[in-house]
C-alpha cells in the first residue's frame, strides 16, 4: 500500500480506510474473550446458615399523653395532674424502657405545659418522645 502525500498534482491522498489495526484490536480481544469465558462460569459452592426468626408478638407500648388549651392533661384518655407526671412516667420506665410517649398538645396550650411533660418523661428516662399533630385539613 502506497501512502500519498499532497506535494504534487499527480499524487493525490489515500482514500482508503487502513483496517489492519482494527482486524489486530478484534483479534486480540477475541483471544481474551476465549481465554476468561470458562473462568466465568466456575461457582463456587457456598452453604449460607438458614436464619430463623420468631415474629415479634409483642407490640410496644405507647402511651398517648394529651395536653388541652387551659393546661390539663389526659394520660390514655383518663385525666392526670401534673404533679402525677413523674411518678407515672418512672413506673413506665420500670416496666419499658423503650415505651413510646406521643404527645398531643392543643395548638392553643401553652409551651411551657408541654415542654414540662416531655421534661418529666425525659427525667424518668424515657427517650422516645413524639409531638404528634392532628391529620386532615
Amino acid at each position: 500500500m502506497a501512502f500519498g502525500s499532497f506535494g504534487g498534482p499527480e499524487q493525490a491522498p489515500m482514500a482508503e480506510i487502513n483496517t489492519t489495526p482494527l482486524v489486530d484490536v478484534m483479534l486480540v480481544l477475541l483471544v481474551v474473550f476465549i481465554i476468561t469465558a470458562p473462568v466465568m462460569h466456575h461457582a463456587v459452592k457456598v452453604e449460607l446458615p438458614r436464619a430463623t426468626a420468631a415474629k415479634q408478638l409483642a407490640q410496644k407500648q405507647t402511651i398517648r399523653l394529651a395536653i388541652a388549651a387551659d393546661g390539663a392533661l389526659q394520660w390514655d384518655g383518663q385525666a392526670v395532674l401534673q404533679t402525677e407526671l413523674d411518678a407515672r412516667f418512672a413506673e413506665v420506665f420500670k416496666r419499658d424502657p423503650l415505651t413510646e410517649i406521643h404527645v398531643f398538645a392543643d395548638k392553643a396550650a401553652r409551651y411551657d405545659a408541654v415542654a414540662q411533660a416531655m421534661a418529666a418523661a425525659q427525667r424518668a428516662g424515657l427517650s422516645r418522645i413524639g409531638l404528634m399533630t392532628a391529620g386532615g385539613a
